[in-house]
């Protein structure tokens, strides 16, 4: 879910500030629950000037809610405290639902004002909470005396999980230290806001601009097209090529000007490092901001407190499993490396690789070494056909999953497709919405989140959804993907599914409501199906003639996937071991120069390959920065150990079956955070995860 909602840009030159919030009442869209089915959002009455007024309105009624709770004079029992907490705050969670989907996926200047003046009102509202001394003597009265109340063991997890949550908040310092860690939350709150602001706005500013058709030879006519529809939508003469929020951008494959290439690199390596959009200091702000905050807990670093609640439990485990992974992913980038400078040397290109000549070398080399070409493979996956013909096959196959679309539920914008989900008894299980195409004002990226959290106690069925950034191609022209975007499309649904099998009693413990170094390990899992056969062979085909993909060319793909995984596992590492260092630095560490640190943690982590940047930059790494994934970005690698050892067992007991889905889905994938990870994933596999089938997937070892 990597997948955390991204946050928006304001542009403080366009934008007055917001007038005095609206009165809310019975005409505000979420005044009451939704009357749609699934309680779906009415996007068809929800107007811009409506999410400030409810998301005041939600968090004084949570406020007062809460304050009944706390000021109970009955004693304290599981029942009202922990239950009557979880039945708080309705209002303010349906609307901030939407308000944070729409502000990442379709925003505009207004609600990114919105988000900046709410941004620090929302984080001291959360701080009302779990600082509220009164509450938490309850919570605390119960959760002491949770042995002798008899409570099931999902009740009992809910004592343990909420209870951590107060402690890991600070509901047990001193009421001056409590002072010192809300106004340190209100200022990482305003930063964090203003840092996924800034981003998105200094990402569209970086795009490469041209009108010399010339500069784009070698990009197929579908992305040329597409680079002369982002310039109308732009209204710039000549081509457009928008910027991934990774470092390498897609383009690079087949833009076979070298100069051209390095100029988008530069553009995406220092798009937020501009006079105006530099988000160098709010990064160097933020990383002190969190280690001073770590110190007020008791913790030595940032990464030792988020890690507290986590599977991984301690940086000393994360370091150590990374270790694992760096020497052979780099030793692989670095045989990669030579052979493709072995390539540029054969064609007398006289030069050393540069990162920018790296995608476009290495399709060479796969091309060569496997015969393989990604302009012969799109035609074979086209995006409607994939979703419905992969991604909903895969699930109908393994959990017994239908899907209708529907015309008739509201969407936030006309490209959004919305599927009613039904249970293999025929019963409605879900309701799933799919956002699929780049658009300016969308952040970077791909993720899943939900409108409705599944839950028994308040009735409720999930609603949830997905959002990418493929590019969208010319009116009239097929939507033609990578394989990389496929991979994309089943991870997404792996969290999508998460959410929509949830079977659990409390919205806390619910679907994707789980650790990050866990909440991957579905996604990632769920890419395993697109390659299988009986999967690939029922949605690989031909856009135009409705052939499937010959077996000749299925085979190159199924033998040229260890291809380019040193490099793919080293960036990624290198991203990791970016954000672990940030979150290592002890309270009374200096304000850091962003690029010497940046430059000086790959260094002593043994990923600064010249060649091989890092997938994010610390300018853009939005995960650990806004997006909730700070000290956490390892979790990729986490619970692809988790994944790959997942897939294996389904290898060993028959691979795509009902039987083996229904089991994965009744003791993980419904399970929610209802027992402890570790256990719940020991229970299914019949042990403790192992990395083996990790680096053998990845091809970093024969075994």
């Amino acid at each position: 879910m990597a997948c955390a909602l991204a946050a928006t840009v304001v542009f403080m030159s366009q934008t007055p500030a917001i007038a005095q919030t609206a009165a809310f009442g019975p005409q505000n869209p979420f005044y009451a629950p939704s009357n749609l089915p699934f309680h779906a959002p009415p996007f068809d009455r929800i107007k811009d000037s409506d999410y400030q007024p409810a998301i005041e309105a939600g968090m004084t009624e949570q406020e007062k809610e809460i304050q009944a709770i706390a000021n109970d004079p009955a004693p304290p029992t599981f029942e009202n405290t922990y239950v009557a907490m979880e039945k708080t705050g309705q209002l303010l969670h349906r609307t901030m639902a939407v308000f944070e989907a729409v502000t990442g996926a379709d925003t505009n200047p207004y609600l990114q004002n919105v988000s900046r003046e709410e941004a620090p009102k929302l984080a001291a509202h959360d701080d009302s909470i779990y600082l509220n001394a009164k509450l938490f003597a309850r919570v605390q009265a119960v959760y002491e005396n949770r042995a002798g109340l008899h409570l099931d063991p999902e009740s009992l997890r809910l004592v343990q999980i909420v209870y951590d949550k107060f402690i890991h908040a600070g509901a047990a310092l001193a009421e001056p230290e409590k002072e010192k860690l809300k106004k340190i939350n209100e200022e990482d709150s305003k930063l964090e806001d203003e840092f996924s602001r800034v981003l998105l706005e200094a990402t569209k500013k970086a795009a490469y601009t041209t009108t010399d058709r010339a500069a784009l030879a070698g990009v197929s006519d579908a992305q040329i097209a597409a680079a002369v529809q982002a310039a109308e939508s732009r209204k710039v003469p000549g081509y457009v090529i928008p910027l991934q929020n990774t470092t390498q951008q897609p383009v690079f494959t087949n833009l076979s000007d070298r100069a051209t290439r390095e100029a988008i690199f530069e553009k995406s390596w220092t798009r937020a490092e501009q006079p105006g959009d530099d988000l160098r200091p709010v990064v160097a702000r933020l990383a002190q901001l969190r280690a001073e905050k770590a110190r007020i807990l008791g913790f030595p670093n940032y990464a030792a407190w988020v890690l507290e609640d986590q599977m991984a439990k301690n940086p000393e485990n994360v370091l150590h499993f990374l270790d694992q992974l760096i020497p052979p992913a780099t030793a692989k980038a670095r045989g990669e490396e030579q052979d493709i400078q072995t390539r540029i040397d054969a064609q007398h290109g006289g030069f050393t690789l540069q990162p920018w000549d790296w995608n476009f070398y290495a399709e060479q080399v796969r091309k060569a070494k496997y015969d393989l070409d990604e302009s012969q493979v799109k035609p074979y996956f086209e995006l409607s056909n994939v979703l419905e013909n992969g991604v909903f096959y895969a699930a109908s196959q393994l959990y017994g999953l239908t899907f209708a679309e529907r015309k008739d539920i509201p969407v936030w914008q006309p490209d959004v497709r919305v599927f009613e989900v039904h249970d293999a008894n025929g019963k409605p299980l879900a309701l799933f919405y799919c956002d699929y195409f780049k658009r300016d004002n969308k952040s970077g990226g791909a993720w899943m989140d939900s409108f409705v959290d599944q839950s028994r106690l308040l009735g409720n069925l999930p609603v949830v959804y997905n959002v990418a950034n493929f590019q969208k191609p010319a009116p009239g022209e097929p939507a033609l993907i990578s394989s990389d975007d496929v991979r994309t499309m089943f991870h997404e649904f792996g969290h999508a599914l998460h959410g929509m099998l949830s079977n659990v009693e409390y919205p806390t413990l619910s679907g994707t409501n789980v650790p990050r170094d866990f909440v991957e390990f579905p996604s990632q899992f769920n890419e395993h199906w697109a390659m299988y056969p009986a999967v690939f062979q029922h949605y690989a085909r031909n856009y135009k003639t409705g052939e499937p993909m010959p077996a000749e060319l299925a085979e190159k793909i199924h033998k040229a996937q260890d291809f380019n995984q040193g490099y793919l596992l080293t960036e990624a590492l290198a991203a990791s071991m970016l954000d672990m260092q940030w979150h290592t630095l002890p309270a009374n560490a200096p304000l850091e120069n962003v690029d010497a640190f940046e430059k000086e943690a790959l260094r002593k982590s043994d990923v600064s390959l010249p060649a091989v940047p890092p997938r994010y930059r610390s300018t853009y790494f939005l995960h650990i920065w806004a997006n909730g994934y700070a000290a956490g970005y390892y979790a990729y690698q986490w619970t692809e150990m988790l994944d790959d050892d997942a897939y294996q067992w389904f290898e060993e007991h028959g691979g795509l079956t009902r039987e083996n889905g229904d089991r994965f889905r009744r003791m993980v994938l419904s399970r929610g955070n209802t027992e402890d990870l570790q256990a719940m994933y020991a229970a299914w596999r019949g042990r403790a995860p192992e990395i083996g089938a990790m680096l053998k997937d990845r091809g970093l070892t024969n075994q």
